[in-house]
């Protein structure tokens, strides 16, 4: 019964009759914002029909072909390159780091030549370097008789420092500087000097072709290297880097050779990339010890956790709060852990998926460099009288190096969304109005369509389910089996 009382209420209440479903599809063929649909409805011409049957069904077809490939043009993520030059009264100067290609002091190290093999390895942590197996005793003995000496002290006292001897001019933008300006740094090269570490605001150049001047004294005599580990050169390299970075040399520093004078112009540029899948940078991204995301901090980062984790301390070139590693523990167990992240890829730089992929913002300072010998005959004899040196001590140990921007502006170089959600949704509406004049309308119209016709198949189907069994015992009043058989053989 109450199937049946189901039965009779989808009937008299939801299914309309056939005539009223019919003049439904007419007024919805006739009334939609559909264009061409109702020209195949209306008309009585049958040739007429059949062209307009084949009108809307190409445009449709094309439609549908235009849309597919704009969808499959979105999902590649494609990406366009702007490039901006903009113009500004003032400009932010960046941070300098210098460094002497001759580490230590002669004094120190003239009975101990293994210094500079273990600085070597310490150093490799940044840059590899490949231990040759005639320092192999060296080392081991070094090492097992001076556990307890620590190359980051005895770098620090006695490889390169900046001082009123080694720094004999430094002016900023018509301004003097002095020694102490400059932040001590640990890198590949020993002793490092960065400027204008902290971004000071001051620290503005207002006019292009002014800068920062300085005049080195390197003193050969005082500071040495190894050239048996392919150390010769003599002077100063620097890298121009942002002053919230650390300063990254890889072979990429500048180097002005002594007795030389070098004027650096500088730009500086500006890279935006995209974040995934568009570009491969992440904006999420922190660093635990550096406040811009950069991948060299990351990198030194993701080394300095994973030497941690292995060996238990961390050397002191590295970013982190660890335990310093001894000399022991730097050729044991650092110096194989960094051959194993180098061979093995566990901090890999470059693609979203890698351990350090790309900055979102970076900023960076193409240089031009141009030399010339330092000083004619006059400032030779001017330099040697005021230092009190010979006209060939000038020659050898002065350097000279002027740091200028090339013009007040900076360029922007931007990786934008070739094809956005709103430009999709405008592409496919522009496609849908043009070959059906269809809109968002016409869409819920169809949609609406779609779902009464939708409902009325559901209560077809369920007008045509089986009726419910009867199991309960038949009653006294209902006819017996023979009964029934012999109403049937009457029938």
């Amino acid at each position: 019964g109450i199937l049946e009382k189901i039965r009779l209420y989808l009937i008299e209440k939801l299914l309309p009759r056939l005539e009223d479903r019919r003049k439904y599809h007419q007024e919805f063929a006739s009334s939609t914002s559909f264009h061409g649909v109702h020209n195949i409805v209306q008309t009585q011409s049958k040739t007429r029909k059949v062209l307009w049957l084949l009108i809307v069904t190409g445009c449709l077809a094309v439609v549908i072909w235009q849309i597919c490939s704009r969808f499959i043009y979105y999902f590649t993520w494609p990406t366009t390159t702007t490039v901006v030059v903009q113009y500004v009264e003032k400009v932010k100067f960046p941070a300098v780091t210098f460094c002497n290609l001759n580490r230590f002091q002669a004094h120190a190290v003239s009975n101990l030549k293994i210094i500079f093999l273990i600085w070597n390895i310490v150093s490799g942590v940044l840059q590899k370097f490949a231990v040759e197996d005639k320092y192999s005793q060296e080392l081991n003995d070094f090492l097992l008789g001076n556990q307890n000496f620590s190359i980051k002290e005895f770098t620090r006292k006695n490889g390169f420092y900046l001082n009123s001897s080694t720094l004999l001019e430094c002016e900023f933008f018509g301004k003097p500087c002095y020694p102490q300006d400059f932040e001590h740094v640990f890198t590949e090269y020993g002793n490092c000097f960065t400027f204008n570490h902290n971004d000071l605001p001051a620290r503005r150049v207002s006019l292009s072709g002014r800068g920062l001047h300085l005049l080195f004294d390197v003193q050969q005599e005082q500071f040495t290297d190894e050239p048996a580990l392919g150390y010769t050169d003599a002077g100063i390299t620097f890298v121009i880097h942002s002053p919230k970075e650390l300063p990254r040399f890889d072979g990429l520093g500048l180097l002005t050779p002594v007795g030389m004078h070098s004027q650096v112009a500088i730009r500086q540029l500006k890279s935006i990339i995209q974040e995934y899948p568009w570009g491969e940078c992440k904006p999420d991204l922190k660093l635990q010890y550096h406040k811009i995301y950069s991948t060299n901090g990351c990198l030194q980062e993701c080394k300095a956790r994973y030497i941690q984790d292995r060996c238990g301390c961390l050397p002191f070139i590295l970013p982190g709060n660890g335990t310093e590693c001894d000399l022991l523990k730097f050729y044991t167990c650092v110096y194989p852990a960094v051959y194993d992240i180098e061979v093995k890829g566990l901090c890999t730089v470059g693609t979203h998926n890698s351990t350090c992929p790309a900055p979102c913002e970076e900023i960076d300072y193409p240089t031009t460099v141009t030399y010339s010998s330092f000083g004619g005959e006059k400032a030779i004899k001017y330099f040697s009288a005021k230092l009190k040196k010979s006209p060939e001590y000038i020659r050898q140990n002065l350097v000279r190096i002027d740091i200028k921007y090339h013009d007040l502006s900076y360029k922007i170089t931007q990786q934008q969304k070739a094809l956005t959600i709103s430009e999709l949704l405008a592409d496919i509406g522009g496609q849908l109005g043009l070959f059906c004049g269809a809109s968002m309308i016409t869409i819920i119209e169809l949609l609406e369509y779609i779902f009464t016709n939708f409902c009325w198949m559901c209560i077809f189907l369920l007008l045509k389910a089986p009726e419910m069994p009867q199991w309960n015992s038949p009653s006294q009043n209902q006819p017996t089996h023979k009964e029934k058989k012999k109403g049937i053989q009457e029938c």
